[in-house]
């Protein structure tokens, strides 16, 4: 019943809304632009767009003030128009996750989006999933940004975000696979790259060095306890990364995380698992017609239970794994056609997590908003039994 009030409320509010939201994406629409200016193809950002985010969705020679409500009290910053838009994805799938099924994968993902400028300083951003492959998921994104403190190119975020997000936003990938070394999580481990809860911090310099930091509860989206405590326990995660640009076309960066986490058998005996990851990555861009993405990232754990029955932690379970997406734009942001591959590898002394595939997806534009793919995957984990899996899909933002 709790999910069903969720699903009704959502419902309410994105028919109120969308009466006057037209037909283009939130940030579009109040800045009466097109979806090209940051995207390409949808949701894949392009360097303008990666800047737009970073200052807070705001744009620098576009006043503030006439996007909000006159009433006579300088203190209130009220939102003229509440910015909200959908997104709709759709795949027909063949053999996902070796089924030997096909499927009407119908919504496949269905989330409402808003964000913007609560301030000239400080701006929000949060989604919200009513459909997640049939699961009402709730929020997932969802924080606070205060930008530019202390006059400096210094910005911070509160709330929940991807760990990975300062790596590659797995949310604006533009294929259905996933990039799958972001997810693991050995044994009983809680903590990934994915979402979690925190403090992240970001600073620009003028000679292309980006420097991250990051503190969260390392334990991903868990519920608040009776005693409203989302972290399971004492400890908090620490993240940092630095990044380089290398003339016009290569990026450089280094990442690290360290923590602790709690974790219990089944007979409730404790053990304090150490978690390290550090890993390297690169991009190579051409312009707006390729991009290379490569991402190596190697995990140890220290103390870890592999399974709930595990009278005595587990010593040194080490994991590593890479990512490589390639993406084509032949004409650039022109392109209605465009490529993209993947391949993703992982290999881990906790057996379960070892994964090998490799992806191909040709994606056609028929609007701005609405993008058509096919893609197909080989999975060969298991050399013994590999498959493939395919899926035609509509990807759509309003």
């Amino acid at each position: 019943m709790k999910k069903l009030n969720y699903l009704i409320l959502s419902a309410v509010i994105f028919f109120m809304i969308s009466e006057s939201c037209k037909a283009i994406p939130a940030f579009a629409r109040k800045y009466n632009m097109s979806c090209q200016t940051c995207h390409l193809p949808v949701p894949r950002l392009k360097p303008y767009g990666d800047d737009f985010a970073g200052n807070g969705f705001r744009l620098s020679d576009k006043p503030a003030t006439r996007f909000f409500v006159e009433t006579g009290d300088e203190e209130l910053s009220l939102i003229r128009d509440f910015p909200l838009a959908a997104r709709f994805d759709a795949h027909v799938t063949l053999n996902y996750a070796n089924s030997k099924k096909s499927d009407f994968g119908v919504p496949f993902i269905l989330k409402l989006l808003s964000g913007g400028e609560l301030s000239d300083k400080i701006s929000y951003y949060f989604y919200f999933y009513l459909s997640e492959r049939g699961e009402l998921v709730g929020v997932e994104d969802c924080y606070l940004q205060y930008n530019d403190l202390f006059g400096i190119d210094l910005d911070i975020y509160f709330g929940q975000f991807q760990v990975s997000d300062p790596l590659y936003k797995r949310e604006l990938r533009l294929t259905l696979e996933d990039y799958q070394v972001y997810k693991v999580k050995p044994g009983l481990s809680q903590m990934n790259l994915a979402y979690d809860r925190g403090l992240m911090f970001t600073y620009g310099t003028d000679f292309g060095t980006d420097i991250i930091f990051e503190i969260v509860n390392g334990c991903g989206l868990t519920e608040a306890d009776a005693n409203k405590i989302f972290d399971i326990d004492k400890h908090k995660t620490l993240v940092g990364r630095v990044s380089q640009d290398i003339g016009k076309f290569l990026r450089v960066g280094g990442f690290v995380l360290t923590g602790k986490e709690d974790l219990f058998n089944n007979a409730a005996s404790k053990a304090i698992n150490d978690v390290l990851v550090y890993g390297l990555d690169a991009t190579v861009g051409l312009n707006d017609i390729a991009e290379l993405n490569m991402q190596y990232l190697q995990r140890n754990d220290g103390n870890l239970l592999l399974t709930g029955a595990d009278i005595n932690p587990s010593k040194d379970i080490a994991t590593k794994g890479a990512m490589a997406e390639l993406i084509l734009t032949p004409k650039g942001d022109k392109s209605k056609l465009f490529y993209s591959a993947l391949f993703n590898w992982v290999d881990s002394d906790f057996k379960p997590l070892n994964y090998s595939t490799g992806t191909m997806q040709i994606g056609y534009l028929l609007k701005r908003n609405v993008r058509l793919t096919a893609e197909g995957t080989y999975n060969f984990s298991d050399s013994d039994n590999a498959f493939p899996f395919f899926s035609l899909g509509i990807v759509t933002g309003f």
